[in-house]
């Protein structure tokens, strides 16, 4: 399995990112972005709007995942958002489908369930996955999520709702 290690994108690697300027957004973020990230603008202007309204989400919700050898960004991934009420986390990870099918969304979900398993503040993780990311759902049936239920994403639709303990 491959490494990754993830690159926390500030506000202003956002915005970079969100205007196509790959350049700038690597100056900023320290390691060169791909086009990838560029193309999940939408995303981007989602997760700076969540730091606006709460900078302490600005250390759960938007890091570009980094093959740890190669140094190409892979995907990106985080949370949600800080933990909610019931201290829980929503997971969220996705590959350039350019690396698709080489392990690293199991490695995205290995660092980000050990970036929480330590942390106090983290009781559970949620995973919400379309029915039909036959990849997604493979990867996360590795990790012990079990089925709680579906739910309607306005973004992607139908979603299977995952959760996994990690302590009470």
């Amino acid at each position: 399995m491959p490494e990754v290690r993830f690159v926390q994108l500030s506000p202003a690697v956002m915005t970079a990112l969100i205007n196509g300027d790959l350049a700038g957004a690597g100056a900023a973020a320290g390691t060169p972005m791909s086009r990838f990230l560029a193309d999940e603008a939408w995303l981007w202007r989602v997760r700076r709007d969540d730091i606006r309204r709460d900078p302490a989400a600005a250390e759960w919700v938007a890091r570009a995942a980094v093959d740890a050898v190669t140094g190409q960004v892979v995907g990106h991934g985080g949370f949600h958002g800080p933990p909610d009420e019931n201290a829980t986390v929503e997971i969220a990870y996705s590959v350039d489908p350019a690396f698709w099918r080489r392990g690293y969304a199991t490695a995205m979900v290995t660092s980000l369930l050990a970036r929480v398993n330590d942390d106090p503040r983290v009781r559970a993780v949620r995973a919400s996955i379309r029915p039909d990311n036959k990849g997604s759902l493979a990867t996360i049936a590795k990790f012990g999520f079990r089925k709680i239920g579906e739910q309607w994403d306005p973004e992607d639709g139908l979603e299977h709702v995952f959760f996994k303990r990690l302590r009470d």
